[in-house]
C-alpha cells in the first residue's frame, strides 16, 4: 500500500471545506478512511492492465492526491473508487506516451508474473489493446460488474459490452 503523506493544500481547496457543511478535519479523516480501503483495490487492476507495478503506484498515488484536492466534491460521487480508477488510468496513461516518445520504439517490460495455466491465453491477454485488456482484467481478475466498469472509465455500459465481446473473441480463438 502506498504511504499516507500529508497533504499541504492551496487557499481555494481550504476555502472550500470550510463553506462545506462538514468540517476540515471530518473532510481529513474521511478521505484517510477512504485511502486505506480504496488504494490497493484501484492498484491492483492497475497493475495487472498496465504490466508496471511502479507506474500503477504512482498513478493511484497521483489520482489519490487529486482525490484529496477535491475530496468534498469527489465523496459525493456516486462511485469515488471509479473515479479514482480513471484519474489513475488517464495519468499512466499520459506517461506511458511520454515514455514512448522519450525513447525509441521498443517494449516496456512487464514487471509482473500473472499465474495462468495457458501460456498462449496470457501472451494473447497481454497483447490485447489496453482498452479491451482493461475491461477483462476488471472484469474477470477483480470482479467488476459491467456498470462500475463503465462508471469508472466513463464510459456507457454498452461500449464496456462490445470491447468485453471483442477481447473475449481474440482469447477464445486461443483457447481453441
Amino acid at each position: 500500500m502506498g504511504t499516507f503523506v500529508t497533504f499541504y493544500v492551496s487557499c481555494w481547496w481550504m476555502k472550500e471545506v470550510m463553506e462545506s457543511p462538514v468540517s476540515d478535519s471530518e473532510l481529513f479523516l474521511d478521505f484517510g478512511v477512504f485511502y486505506r480501503e480504496v488504494w490497493n483495490r484501484v492498484y491492483g487492476p492497475l497493475a495487472v492492465t498496465l504490466r508496471d507495478h511502479e507506474l500503477a503506484a504512482e498513478a493511484v498515488d497521483e489520482a489519490m492526491v487529486r482525490a484529496f484536492q477535491k475530496w468534498s466534491k469527489v465523496r459525493s460521487y456516486d462511485n469515488p473508487v471509479g473515479w479514482v480508477y480513471r484519474v489513475a488510468m488517464n495519468y499512466a496513461r499520459n506517461r506511458l506516451r511520454r515514455r514512448w516518445r522519450e525513447v525509441s520504439w521498443g517494449a516496456v517490460e512487464p514487471t509482473w508474473e500473472m499465474a495462468t495455466p495457458n501460456p498462449e491465453l496470457m501472451a494473447a491477454m497481454l497483447n490485447l489493446p489496453i482498452h479491451q485488456r482493461q475491461i477483462v482484467v476488471l472484469r474477470f481478475v477483480f470482479d467488476w460488474s459491467n456498470g462500475e466498469i463503465g462508471n469508472a472509465l466513463g464510459i456507457p455500459e454498452g461500449t464496456v459490452k462490445s470491447r468485453l465481446h471483442r477481447a473475449l473473441g481474440v482469447l477464445k480463438e486461443v483457447v481453441k
